[in-house]
């Protein structure tokens, strides 16, 4: 049903929040339209929410990490990680793109990944991060707000949660 059209319509997205669940093998962040108020959520493992979590922290490691490295890899080969895009949802499954230019302007590759390491990649080159309107219209969790407007974020005790708008 997603994203299968080449021609569909992308939508700028930006990290709302990081969910890290203590003794959990399953996170959560949360994405938010760029310019309006539609969001949903992506499981993802461990290590790429706290790669996530010190993208957004601006944490340094003493050497580099595996997200840090695949970044540092494609700069160092001449190419330019220009945007992700996530462009699928099946059987509650997302599928993402990495879209690398070789140079500037120059003829662009496009890389199947996980959502998470999509995710984890743009916040690190700073390019933007987009979702088809179709995964957007499936996959949407806005329309669950309390009645301050708040989102009702997965019931658990031992949660910590990472505000990441800007």
């Amino acid at each position: 049903m997603s994203g299968k059209n080449g021609d569909e319509r992308l939508l700028e997205m930006q990290l709302r929040r990081v969910v890290i669940r203590e003794n959990s093998d399953h996170q959560y962040i949360y994405l938010v339209e760029k310019d309006g108020e539609r969001s949903f959520p992506i499981v993802i493992g461990t290590t790429e929410a706290f790669e996530i979590r010190r993208v957004v922290c601006g944490v340094q490691t003493e050497r580099p990490l595996t997200h840090q490295l695949a970044h540092e890899l494609i700069e160092s080969l001449g190419g330019r990680l220009v945007g992700v895009d996530i462009v699928d949802l099946r059987n509650n499954t997302f599928y993402a793109k990495l879209l690398v230019e070789q140079s500037e302007g120059g003829e662009q590759k496009v890389v199947d990944t996980r959502p998470s390491d999509a995710v984890a990649l743009a916040l690190r080159a700073g390019c933007p991060l987009r979702v088809a309107e179709s995964v957007l219209a499936e996959a949407r969790d806005d329309m669950s707000k309390d009645d301050l407007g708040h989102d009702s974020p997965p019931e658990d005790n031992k949660r910590k949660d990472e505000d990441a708008t800007e």
